[in-house]
């Protein structure tokens, strides 16, 4: 069979599949993405009511270098299809105090600003801040270039004297927690170089020490903000994809699965539609328990129970009267003590008594997401997946959530709310069928890793693939586009 003549059927349109459908239909092949919801782009939806747009999933443009080497496949650029800012600050902290005060800092643009930051917090901290940054661009460009971009998902691809030659010098066993300890002793420094761990659906003692890069892609490389917010990434993959000749059906639900090879089908409702070649971007646990036969899954409903899933979350939109000018277009709002947090989402799962959580204000920069005289601001709280989030629930989280933004950054918001809606687990396992409600999928944990996380190929079926953040390299907008490429690659492979 030749890719050039196959009919393929792309189940889902988050960044995941979006990039393999355009890898593909680049490859010749006749490309299909049946997405369930309304509107493409996964968990990269939007919200727009009442004059308000929200991004309602993704809100931060990280790793640039990605989405410039993506389009650059096409020969394309990112700015043919959308226009960046960078943001200044990247981002503001909260820490909260046992006090009335408060204690805030800005991450910025510039480093020698960075580092007398991190001096005013522990002498030679500068300095440690620089060392470590040098091994966080090390891990960076060593992990993406031989372990991000080379896909390898499965044991023997490790067994070669590129990895032996590239890991040497890498941390790949130690926890971040251990990694951060070695150059920074104060707390608060330690939870600046942590917290990008949120993005990888783990915890500082859970996470692999590798993931230190991260620092790196958040100091070094930036933050921006796309013009509209993610919602205009989407839009412009999908406008490169209708160019390369992908069709997108959407409010168009996938039931089952079924066939192999050359002989599939792939049913919606009443309908089903015959393909060569399935790829699911669908959530992987899902795909496998419930679109495929059980003689066709790879794994049972005991390792499915058996995996860490990053957190789901808590998150309120909200149209708010009035600027809310202590915060940042991105704010962090962090507990002295976030061990009780991590544990309550890893170790014993509850709704968290001191939570840790973000708050995104797109209106800082862009004027389009909320009427005039009017704050667009969403408010995210990690929780663990799977817990029951019914009304009563929900209502009294939210004061503390309210309330724990008026306590500790000064913003009152009560009495100006115009316009409000919650999302949390339910919403997040029906919206998405996602397991358990997680927000992102298998957390990064060591045995959740490279070759440890499910495979792009099915071993059962012959001619199905998966893509997005359960497969290699994982979690985030970033990886799930090189993701794509690495599922669209195993099948040019293939075929």
């Amino acid at each position: 069979m030749n890719l050039a003549d196959c009919s393929v059927v792309v189940v889902g349109s988050g960044f995941g599949g979006l990039s393999t459908a355009c890898y593909l239909a680049d490859a010749g092949a006749d490309v299909t993405v049946f997405e369930k919801n309304e509107q493409l782009g996964g968990r990269a939806s939007r919200l727009e009511a009442d004059g308000f747009r929200f991004d309602m999933g993704p809100s931060w443009y990280l790793m640039p270098d990605v989405f410039e080497r993506f389009f650059g496949h096409f020969d394309r650029t990112p700015s043919d299809y959308y226009r960046l800012q960078q943001l200044d600050p990247h981002y503001r902290i909260f820490f909260k105090t046992d006090d009335e005060t408060t204690d805030s800092i800005d991450i910025v643009p510039d480093l020698e600003r960075n580092k007398e930051l991190f001096e005013s917090y522990e002498d030679g901290a500068g300095e440690a801040l620089q060392r470590y940054l040098d091994k966080s661009e090390e891990s960076y460009d060593v992990g993406m270039e031989h372990f991000v971009y080379t896909d390898r998902s499965r044991f023997r691809d490790y067994v070669s004297m590129d990895v032996a030659r590239n890991a040497r010098g890498l941390n790949l066993l130690g926890s971040m927690q251990e990694h951060v300890e070695g150059y920074f002793e104060n707390p608060r420094l330690q939870q600046i170089m942590q917290y990008t761990l949120v993005f990888l659906g783990g915890s500082p003692n859970n996470t692999p020490a590798i993931y230190n890069l991260m620092s790196h892609v958040d100091f070094n490389l930036g933050v921006y903000y796309p013009e509209n917010g993610i919602g205009d990434v989407v839009d412009g993959i999908v406008e490169l994809a209708e160019e390369l000749g992908v069709e997108f059906e959407t409010d168009h639900e996938v039931t089952d699965i079924t066939g192999n090879e050359g002989d599939f089908f792939v049913h919606s409702g009443d309908s089903r539609t015959a393909a060569d070649l399935v790829v699911s971007d669908a959530d992987y646990a899902h795909t496998e328990q419930e679109l495929l036969p059980p003689e066709s899954r790879q794994y049972d409903a005991d390792y499915w129970e058996s995996r860490t899933y990053a957190p789901s979350a808590f998150l309120l939109y909200l149209g708010v009267e009035g600027d809310v000018e202590p915060l940042a277009h991105h704010t962090l709002v962090l507990p002295e003590d976030w061990n009780s947090h991590f544990d309550e989402i890893f170790e014993e799962p509850a709704w968290p008594d001191d939570p840790a959580y973000y708050l995104c204000v797109p209106s800082k920069t862009d004027d389009s997401v909320a009427p005039e005289g009017h704050s667009n601001l969403f408010a995210l709280v990690p929780i663990a997946p799977g817990l029951p989030d019914g009304p009563a629930i929900r209502e009294n989280f939210r004061e503390k959530v309210l309330s724990d933004i008026e306590t500790n950054t000064g913003v009152s918001l009560h009495d100006r709310i115009v316009f409000e809606k919650s999302f949390s687990v339910s919403e997040f396992a029906d919206r998405y069928n996602s397991t358990k409600g997680t927000a992102l999928g298998l957390a990064h944990t060591l045995m959740q890793t490279g070759p440890m996380r499910p495979h792009h190929r099915s071993s059962k079926v012959d001619g199905l693939y998966f893509t997005g953040s359960y497969t290699n390299p994982g979690i985030g907008v970033p990886m799930c586009l090189i993701g794509g490429q690495h599922t669209a690659d195993a099948m040019i492979e293939d075929y």
